[in-house]
């Protein structure tokens, strides 16, 4: 079985619908501060396994707004609760450029190597880690809608704002479906569980 590290139950029934059965391990692991996603998720993995002895993922996901060169990125989180989505849209609105993308990755772990690490921040006696990214374009707009969370009001995709999506439709196209969906094509390819 496979173990999700997350305190989102919602994360666990999405992975569940690419997965199958899926565990969620709520563990407080460290989130590095770090450029990229992928390095932060490739450590919480790591620190997680470590902890779990069994096989496990961890993601971390980020809006990347391209007027602000991909700001906030892996810093969205912080910058939601102390600027909030209004005032990003407001300093995205006179701005010619409001094309942004949602993206995920989802570090997978179990200890194992691989054929091809894609996790460069792999140091001596560290497991290894593969690397997932799942990636949505849109545009940042008005806010619009009453559903989803964080960012969904500001971010539209295809003329809809992921707030007016009901979480089927937007997990149906979601960055952390498409994420998703590659681990679980090659947890097939790979025979790992």
């Amino acid at each position: 079985m496979l173990t999700f590290v997350t305190t989102n139950p919602g994360k666990v029934h999405e992975a569940e619908e690419y997965l199958g059965s899926v565990e969620q391990f709520d563990f407080d692991y460290t989130e590095v501060q770090a450029e990229e996603l992928g390095a932060i998720a490739a450590h919480g993995a790591r620190e997680a396994y470590r902890e779990a002895g069994e096989p496990v993922i961890v993601d971390d996901s980020g809006l990347f707004v391209d007027v602000f060169d991909g700001f906030p990125g892996p810093y969205s989180s912080y910058v939601e609760s102390h600027v909030g989505i209004e005032r990003v849209w407001r300093l995205t609105e006179p701005e010619d450029d409001h094309g942004a993308r949602f993206k995920t990755v989802i570090a997978y772990c179990d200890g194992e190597e691989f054929d091809a690490v894609s996790d460069e921040s792999v140091r001596d006696g560290d497991p290894p880690v593969k690397i997932f990214e799942g990636v949505v374009p849109g545009t940042i707009v008005e806010p619009r809608g009453d559903g989803g969370f964080g960012y969904d009001p500001i971010f539209e995709h295809d003329g809809t704002t992921f707030a007016e999506m009901s979480t089927e439709a937007k997990n149906a196209i979601s960055h952390r479906g498409r994420a998703l969906a590659k681990l679980s094509e090659w947890l097939e390819e790979s025979d790992r569980i």
